[in-house]
This record gives structure tokens, sequence and C-alpha cells, in this order.
């Protein structure tokens, strides 16, 4: 008789379910995991046969096969441990085989027989809700858990508690959702000292998911700018909160199991290597893209990358999507974010000040800004130059408008945008938009129209610079309030294009 347990494995962000099949059989004593596992799975023999013991329960000297089906699916990680000792324990008729199969189980065994949380649980809840089934993990997991709502999420603290649940003894307590969190407190955008056209150019980006380009010298304000982005944008909607937070569960992020509707802000060193980027690894892990869907990917000193990892990320912008090749597996994750970039004018960041900058400006600047391809750079629908701040303007007390005057009005263009996109499947805001749609809603009346073109014709715009202004565009006419795209929309969007070229 082979007894069954259910567990899931990872794909990107989804879940498969396993089926952990036990037999226990005549034969030399042996105990052996196959269907492709990792060290950690195969190392689950001895935790889960020193897990048995400190519960006073002996393997018989037998032969122990465990499968994990389907075969060609790899396995990776220590959450196999739980559903492979349920398995093995049905086998042995301790536990009751109908119990044990109707739940998908996951979780790590320390040796003394405590579950240890693992990472993905969010994720395997909506497998098993797909599969209309429990999942049983570790109680620190049953928060995170819980949030999906359409299945029954038990979790215990000790394997012990597992068998006395499925044996009828002590039934486990259901889990409830964890905290949501809003927001934290935002840093103010008043705090920036002038800058009142890069502010504009936030206010444009944020009410679009435009991407954003920084150009100005050490000191002048760039990383403060970026790091107010995020709440000038709306909190995460109910489905975007989900979706982010099964990318964080992957990794681990989810705190107390809560979730919270703040946009991601990542901000990776210069120094970060491709897989840390984009996703990959020994795991094919999300990368920085990946955790921030849905939010703000921000990098710093942005021609310092190596170009390999700057490359990567053209194709991701496009698509919104990044699959991580593996030889053994192709995983696809998310990654519709909002990238603002900057970068000092060249290495010595004095470009623009002749007194301070190096013998070979303006030569530097050239090369040390072509370290960004251009088509990348053409990527970029906000381009700004950051001018150095007057000192005046840093004894301005309360100067220009607060993070939540803002706010407001990019969320009004955001709910016009809502309205707008409510039946498209493919666009959510105004960046997503293109082909047809894009020249519907985009479409500018006739001296915006002639404007646009004689730009494209001046300065040789290519077909992706285009679209992107029309884009931009739309979205400054929402921040009008205009259902019609004029030429003053048209002009600015284009001012923003060419301020860097």
């Amino acid at each position: 008789m082979v007894a069954r347990a259910y567990t899931v494995a990872f794909e990107g962000i989804e879940a498969r379910l396993v089926e952990v099949q036990c037999a226990v059989a005549p034969g030399l004593p042996a105990f052996s995991i196959v269907g492709l596992p990792d060290k950690a799975v195969s190392e689950a023999r001895e935790r889960i046969r020193a897990a048995l013991s400190a519960m006073a329960i002996a393997l018989p000297a037998r032969r122990i096969t465990v499968n994990l089906s389907p075969a060609d699916l790899p396995k990776e990680g220590p959450h196999f441990d739980l559903p492979i000792a349920l398995a093995l324990l049905a086998a042995l008729d301790i536990l009751p085989r109908d119990a044990v199969e109707s739940a998908v189980a996951l979780g790590e065994l320390s040796l003394d027989g405590k579950l240890v949380p693992v990472v993905g649980a969010l994720p395997a809840a909506m497998t098993a809700a797909a599969e209309d089934r429990a999942l049983v993990c570790p109680r620190a997991c049953g928060p995170e858990a819980a949030w999906v709502g359409s299945t029954r999420v038990l979790g215990a603290a000790t394997l012990a508690e597992v068998v006395r649940h499925f044996t009828g003894q002590m039934a486990l307590p259901q889990a409830q959702p964890g905290e949501v969190t809003e927001r934290r407190p935002l840093r103010d955008l008043r705090d920036v000292k002038g800058q009142e056209r890069a502010k504009r150019a936030l206010e444009i980006a944020a009410a679009g998911r435009h991407h954003l380009l920084f150009i100005g010298p050490p000191g002048a304000g760039k990383s403060m700018l970026a790091a107010r982005m995020p709440g000038l944008m709306p909190p995460l909607s109910p489905p975007e909160a989900l979706e982010t937070s099964m990318i964080h569960s992957l990794y681990g992020l989810l705190g107390d199991g809560g979730i919270s509707r703040e946009r991601p802000f990542r901000e990776p060193h210069h120094t970060a290597s491709v897989a840390a980027i984009v996703g990959g690894g020994r795991n094919a892990k999300p990368g920085e893209i990946s955790l921030a869907h849905n939010g703000v990917l921000f990098l710093d000193e942005l021609p310092e990358f190596p170009r390999t990892v700057l490359e990567t990320l053209r194709q991701p912008i496009e698509t919104g999507e990044v699959v991580v090749a593996r030889a053994n597996a192709h995983v696809r994750y998310p990654c519709r974010f909002l990238l603002v970039a900057a970068a000092n004018p060249c290495r010595c960041g004095h470009l623009s000040e002749p007194a301070r900058a190096c013998a070979r400006a303006p030569a530097c600047g050239a090369d040390y800004l072509g370290r960004i391809s251009g088509p990348l750079m053409d990527r970029f629908d906000l381009r700004v130059e950051v001018p150095p701040v007057a000192f005046t303007d840093l004894d301005l007390p309360d100067a220009g408008e607060t993070t939540e005057e803002v706010a407001a009005r990019v969320a009004v263009a955001r709910a016009i945008q809502d309205a707008r996109f409510a039946d498209q499947a493919d666009a959510r805001v105004n960046a997503d938009a293109e082909g047809a749609l894009l020249e519907d809603i985009a479409a500018p009346d006739s001296e915006g129209r002639a404007l646009l073109l004689r730009v494209a014709e001046r300065f040789g715009l290519s077909a992706r610079g285009y679209h992107r202004i029309l884009r931009v565009a739309r979205t400054i006419a929402d921040l009008d309030g205009s259902e019609t795209v004029r030429q003053p929309h048209v002009a600015e969007a284009v001012s923003f294009r060419l301020s860097t070229s």
C-alpha cells in the first residue's frame, strides 16, 4: 500500500501541487527520496528521522521509498519535510490516510520536532484553495497564508500537534490573517528645497508610471526626490497588494504575516549582480525588479552599474515580466515597476561648473553618460536636469507643496485611468497603453499633432520615443483634468523628453 500526502513546488510566484507518495516495503533498511530533489530535500531524511525519534517513534527496519510526483518538476527547499513525514506516518498506519490526503502541507522540521517557518506560504495557500484542500503549515506562516481566505489554514508549532490533529485528539486552530499596514510615515516633498521642475516630473511619473531619469551634480537632491516617489503614488489596490505579497512571500519578506498596501521601494547598490537585479541564482529567486513590482525601482549612480546589468533591464521594462531561464526550469516573474534613476553628469560630478570641473571636460561627460546605452536611454519617458540648489532656497521656510497635496492630484489622475482601463486586461495606467488603444486615448488636437510631428522630424525621434511622448502627454492632460490632449500638454511632454539630449 502507498500512502499519500500533498504539498507544493514553486514556479515563479505560482505553486504547483506535488503528490508525496510513501511506500514501506520488505527489503534492506533504506530511506530514499526520489523525484528530482535538491540537497535540502534529500537531507529531509535525517531531519524526519530525528523528529520522529523525539516523539518516541522508531522507523521500521524496512525499505522506505518517497516519491515526489510529478518527477520532472524540480523540488527545492526544506518545506517538503512536513508532507514527507505525514506520508510516512500514514504509511505506518499511525495517521489515517484519507485525513492526510485531504490537506496540503508545508514546513521544515527541526531535530526536536518543531516546525520551522518557510517561505512561500501565501502562494501555497492559493494552490490549496484552488484544489479545495486545507493548508497545514508552521504557526508562524499561518497569518500570511490566511490572507487567501477561501481555504482553511491550520498552523502548528510541532509535528506532534499535527499528529494529534489528524488522529482527532486535538484540532489545530484556524489561523487568522495578519495586520494590514497602510503606510509608514511619508517623507515630505517639502523637505526638498527648490527643484520645482524635478518635483513636477515626479508628479507626472507617479501619475502615469513613467520612467524617470535625474541628471545633476552631487548634493542636488536627486536621491531625496526619488525617495519621495512612493508617497506620491496611491496605495496598492487589494489585487495589487496580494500579487506583490506573493513575490515577497517567496523571498521571505512578509513580516509577521502582515500585508502592506505601501508601494515597494527597492534601491539596489550599483555593485549588484545580474542575478540580484533580474532574478536567478541556484533557486531562481526573484530579483530586485520583481520585488519592486507595482512599486519603485531606484537605481542611484546609474552609469556605475555594470553594462550587462543595465542591458538586462531593457526587455522587462517593455514587457512587465522577466523569464529566468535555467537548464531545468524557466521561471516567469512579473515586474511592472516605475524606474527612477539618478546620475552625475560626469565622473567628478561638476561638469556644469567650469571652476570645479576636471581637465577632461566636456569629453568626460560624454564618456560617463555614454555608459548608458541609447536603447536604455530611449526607455526613459522623463529626463530632468537637476541643478545645484541655490543657498537662498535653503533658507526658505516651508517652501513648496507637501507630499499630501501632490499625492491628491496624482490620486485624481489615477482614478481617471482606473475608469479608462477598467475593461483592459493588459493596461492599468497610461504607461501600459499601446497600439490602437494609445491612438484612441492620446490623440492630440491639431496644434499638438503638428508640434509633435515637427519635433519628431527635427530631433529624429524613434517610434518608441514618439509613443512615449504621447503617453506622457496623456498623463499631463489627466492631471490638468482635460479629456483632450492639447498642445500645451504635448509641449511639456516634449520638454521633459529632450531636456538632457
